[in-house]
């Protein structure tokens, strides 16, 4: 999976006393949308600081894999010949995959940065704690830490058949059935919900399989296996999905690769693994 990036290791702990050295990336974010060479990476702090001069206080250290670093820049930026602005998924396809892990990683962090500047509680700005990931408020001490939300992924099966189902918008491949857990809910609630309101289906037996960090919808995701109650017909809800479909495992399409946490389910399933 896309955080299996051996033998890189990544270090998300915090030190803001960090700063950046020419070789280290630096991440310039803007709604959703990060700046990349054309070269499909990120620029580095050499080329960024030849470009831009930005002052020190303008960099944010994010994280390290080994010994090169990642810093967020939310200073307004063009566009150039050299370098273009592209959709945070965009940093899927960078190589090597520890880079496109820890861009993703990074713009998750950029992200939470960029769209909590102010103070939810009294509109002051907020300024970064000195000792943990976190933002504070000066004037009402309301303080705030990175996002996740959790996320189950469900790998429905019905014998030697699997459901896979595709979504009405954004990504267009096969997936598994998924979905967020709500406030009150325990992982199992969720699935048992979210496989009721989106196939109209009910399962038993559910197994927990793994889990992946998914930086792309700051969410953290939890795969399970379930077995299906009864042989029922599907009642799609269409407002989520486009299309819900039993494949039986020697015909399960070839859609993706195993870098998402739904992927390697529905490998592991092919496989003979659950």
């Amino acid at each position: 999976m896309l955080q299996n990036i051996a033998p890189n290791v990544l270090n998300n702990q915090y030190n803001s006393s960090r700063i950046p050295q020419k070789d280290d990336f630096i991440l310039v974010y803007s709604s959703n949308r990060v700046l990349l060479m054309n070269s499909n990476t990120l620029p580095t702090f050499e080329f960024v600081d030849k470009e831009w001069h930005f002052h020190s206080e303008d960099y944010t250290y994010l994280l390290a894999v080994n010994d090169v670093s990642f810093f967020l820049v939310t200073m307004p930026v063009e566009e150039k010949g050299e370098y273009h602005f592209e959709p945070v998924q965009a940093l899927r396809d960078i190589q090597p995959q520890w880079l496109s892990f820890a861009s993703a990683t990074a713009a998750h962090l950029g992200g939470w940065y960029y769209t909590h500047q102010f103070c939810g509680v009294c509109s002051k700005p907020l300024v970064q704690d000195v000792t943990e990931r976190a933002l504070v408020c000066r004037s009402c001490g309301h303080k705030i830490y990175p996002e996740i939300s959790p996320a189950i992924i469900v790998a429905i099966t019905n014998g030697d058949k699997i459901l896979l189902t595709k979504f009405l918008t954004g990504y267009k491949k096969y997936a598994l059935l998924s979905g967020y857990v709500e406030v009150g809910e325990t992982l199992e609630d969720t699935i048992k919900r979210e496989v009721s309101e989106e196939v109209g289906l009910s399962v038993h037996n559910i197994k927990y399989y793994s889990s992946q960090p998914w930086a792309f919808t700051h969410s953290l995701l939890m795969g399970f296996t379930a077995e299906l109650d009864k042989d029922l017909a599907i009642n799609l809800e269409t407002d989520e999905l486009s299309k819900a479909q039993w494949f039986e495992r020697d015909n399960i399409p070839h859609d993706d690769k195993t870098l998402s946490l739904t992927w390697n389910m529905i490998e592991a399933f092919r496989n003979h693994e659950f």
